[in-house]
């Protein structure tokens, strides 16, 4: 029974802190969720403090982007797209300071009636207090 309490405590110990990150990091991609409805790429690369790699599909990786650079690139990706609905799929913290939010999208491609789906991974690694977004891979549904 003691040994079961003190595991008990030492997981409540241990998992205290990764409770604080994970709602951190759903916090950071409820900001990336809005941000994408909007198409305020700008807003979404705010949450970047370094070089973010970013993937679309059909394409290679690229090699690490400025914040400008990143918003440039996705803004001309979501150019002639309505959004009809992006949510949050999962927040998990995977390691110690690394996570990662999954998005769904869903939208039109402008002039058409056909509403796509699409997966956004966004790649977050913890810093300080905050959680900074890394990297941006959007795959096809």
């Amino acid at each position: 029974m003691r040994a079961l309490m003190m595991a008990s405590i030492a997981l409540t110990v241990v998992a205290g802190p990764l409770l604080g990150q994970s709602e951190a990091l759903a916090e950071a991609g409820e900001v990336a969720r809005d941000a994408w409805q909007r198409q305020a790429t700008a807003v979404m690369m705010e949450q970047a403090t370094r070089g973010i790699r970013v993937q679309l599909p059909g394409a290679d990786p690229s090699a690490a982007l400025s914040r400008k650079q990143g918003a440039a690139l996705l803004t001309e990706y979501l150019s002639g797209a309505v959004e009809v609905e992006t949510t949050v799929r999962t927040a998990r913290v995977v390691a110690a300071g690394r996570g990662y939010v999954e998005l769904r999208r869903r939208y039109r491609v402008a002039g058409t009636e056909e509403i796509r789906t699409e997966t956004i991974l966004l790649g977050y690694r913890e810093e300080g207090d905050r959680w900074v977004l890394a990297e941006l891979r959007i795959t096809r549904n």
